[in-house]
């Protein structure tokens, strides 16, 4: 399970990196076109959205896999190895219901829904669907975390 999870986190670190790349070229074309031009293109602040959303839901995913999301621990300080422990697994599975349930569950029902009905972004015809579908996507990544961590848990 090790392997799938290094090879998982290179994955969307890859992408990761990719999203953010592509939203900084489009937003300094869009300055660029607006200022210098004269005239911007009406896809950039569109595609900068749904790549912000992306970046967000994703990199959500992705720190939860590394346990460095954010988190109030000054309440897990004072336990000892094995409390501290059965705390993270807790937080760890209550995360994972979340996940299932919302992300994974009622993200499911939103792209399906989008592409049911075949909404399209206004600016770049994009079906809704597939933008949405970074919600039961990361919904499922971090249940994969979770299901990791409660199985490699270290204080």
């Amino acid at each position: 399970m090790t392997k799938i999870y290094i090879r998982i986190n290179k994955i969307i670190e890859l992408m990761l990196v990719f999203i953010f790349s592509l939203m900084v070229v489009d937003v300094v074309w869009q300055v660029f076109s607006r200022y210098v031009v004269g005239r911007s293109n009406s896809f950039t602040e569109e595609f900068a959205r749904f790549a912000m959303m992306w970046l967000v839901i994703l990199g959500a995913a992705y720190l939860n896999g590394k346990r460095e999301h954010l988190s109030m621990d000054f309440l897990l300080r004072n336990l000892n190895d094995i409390q501290l422990r059965k705390r993270l697994n807790a937080i760890d599975f209550i995360i994972s219901i979340f996940a299932l349930v919302v992300m994974v569950v009622g993200g499911g029902n939103l792209v399906y829904t989008t592409l049911y009905l075949g909404q399209v972004s206004s600016a770049m015809h994009i079906p809704l669907g597939y933008i949405y579908a970074i919600v039961p996507i990361s919904g499922v990544l971090i249940i994969f975390y979770s299901v990791y961590n409660i199985q490699n848990t270290k204080p």
